[in-house]
């Protein structure tokens, strides 16, 4: 039976975190640039700007699946929050709990940090992201809207 082994990735996992991170911008109709990928992610990495979580099958150590957490502020409540970024399982491990160890590691390091909570957003047609989410406890905010606007051309 496999195992699986859910950590904090440090910039050492860089080299085969770049790729399943490239598989992600892919997943979202970006072009796949690996250089980019992983010059994007060393920042993070280097600036403290992101907290990442990975799944492994302990016998072959690739990375089966990865979270991005962003820390941010309220400033209504005055506390933290984490903003869950990416959320992205490699195709051929999906419907093995790999997104839920992911979103439990989330909640965990939210927890221990003693955030108010986290907020991710998904696009509109992803059902199975969204059954996993509100399987966890995330509620739609029909509260909100979420603007952007673009700055840069």
């Amino acid at each position: 039976m496999a195992t699986y082994e859910v950590k904090q990735a440090t910039i050492e996992d860089l080299p085969e975190l770049v790729d399943i991170f490239n598989q992600y911008r892919v997943f979202y109709r970006q072009e796949s640039n690996v250089e980019q990928a992983q010059r994007f992610l060393f920042e993070r990495f280097e600036h403290r700007e992101s907290i990442i979580f990975i799944v492994k099958e302990s016998s072959s150590n690739v990375i089966g699946g990865f979270t991005q957490l962003y820390p941010s502020f309220s400033s209504i409540s005055l506390e933290r929050l984490f903003i869950l970024n990416d959320l992205f399982v490699r195709e051929e491990y999906r419907k093995q709990g790999f997104g839920q160890l992911l979103l439990d590691a989330a909640k965990t390091y939210a927890q221990q940090m003693n955030a108010k909570g986290l907020e991710l957003s998904t696009e509109i047609d992803n059902f199975q992201a969204q059954r996993l989410y509100e399987g966890n406890g995330y509620e739609k905010d029909e509260a909100k809207y979420h603007y952007f606007l673009r700055v840069r051309r």
